[in-house]
């Protein structure tokens, strides 16, 4: 069954000078204020497209690696996943890191290598970002 999860955005005023807000409509979670100096310098309180981005990928991708590892016969125990999404005034998105440490019960470093990069490929979020150069540093947490 296809689900579809919506979000708001409003916007008042130019680009440089203006403010708006982002309102997570599906969960009802909160409205979240954003502007360009949010985007392109200093977060200040407010929120990013690059950092709702960045929440989606993290997420995703925890969640696709930790269904890889269950159905491999190796559940992990914990997934920690940040996402790190570059932005460029002018350029646009230029790259994305994602960076994750696992405690799984009896894995190999080898196969959590190749879970991880598994993961990176087949997250839907990272299949929806293809278009940008995403790296993965995956190590298993001591």
């Amino acid at each position: 069954m296809a689900t579809t999860r919506t979000a708001n955005a409003h916007w008042e005023g130019s680009l440089m000078e203006g403010q708006g807000t982002v309102d997570l409509a599906s969960s009802g979670i909160g409205t979240f204020p954003v502007t360009w100096p949010s985007r392109a310098e200093e977060p200040n309180g407010r929120t990013s497209p690059e950092e709702l981005i960045a929440a989606a990928h993290s997420t995703c991708y925890s969640m696709a690696l930790s269904n890889g590892l269950a159905k491999a016969g190796t559940p992990p125990t914990a997934v920690d996943t940040r996402a790190e999404v570059t932005f460029q005034p002018g350029q646009g998105i230029t790259g994305i890191t994602l960076t994750v440490r696992a405690s799984i019960p009896g894995i190999s470093a080898e196969d959590f290598a190749a879970a991880a990069e598994d993961a990176k490929q087949n997250c839907p979020v990272s299949q929806a970002l293809a278009g940008v150069e995403i790296s993965l540093d995956a190590a298993l947490a001591s």
